[in-house]
């Protein structure tokens, strides 16, 4: 990770399905933008039952059929997170506890988010977990982490130097 380039990481349960997806996805559209020098990402798990596994076979297909690529091993969130990430991005709201529970006790300053939050369509704020479910599953989650990445990214490339935004 550069110091300058602001830091995102994204997390789900396990790191497997949503995670790594929102990690593609974002890469991607960073290096569609041409701003590939400007962000460092990563994906983690609030869980460690798959660390060192690849993504789920699901999530490379889904990302595969949409021009993404999916690398890297699942691996969970450890303390020196919240201070090596300006952004953790979460995937649903048990996530978002967990990761406010360990934020607490620690001095990072990491801005802690649900993904959908940015997302401009209404819904509960969620990305559901697709792992127990058929294909539908793993392309609704697409859908939903595509649109709300994008918006993200957006809201990222819009603020001010002292961290405001152009959010009106």
């Amino acid at each position: 990770m550069t110091e300058d380039s602001t830091r995102v990481l994204f997390v789900c349960l396990g790191n497997i399905c949503r995670s790594p997806l929102a990690e593609g996805v974002f890469r991607s559209l960073v290096r569609t933008r041409e701003i590939e020098g400007s962000y460092s990402v990563d994906s983690a798990g609030t869980g460690a039952w798959h660390a060192g596994e690849s993504p789920d076979q699901r999530s490379v297909e889904v990302a595969r059929r949409n021009g993404v690529v999916l690398a890297g091993r699942a691996r969970q969130i450890e303390a020196h997170d919240f201070e090596d990430f300006d952004y953790v991005i979460a995937m649903d709201r048990q996530n978002l506890l967990e990761l406010r529970t360990m934020a607490h006790s620690q001095q990072g300053e990491a801005y802690l988010h649900l993904l959908r939050e940015f997302d401009p369509e209404p819904g509960d704020g969620q990305v559901p977990d697709p792992y127990y479910g058929g294909p539908d599953g793993f392309e609704l989650m697409y859908v939903m982490v595509n649109r709300a990445c994008e918006a993200f990214l957006d809201h990222l490339e819009t603020r001010q130097p002292d961290g405001a935004t152009n959010d009106g």
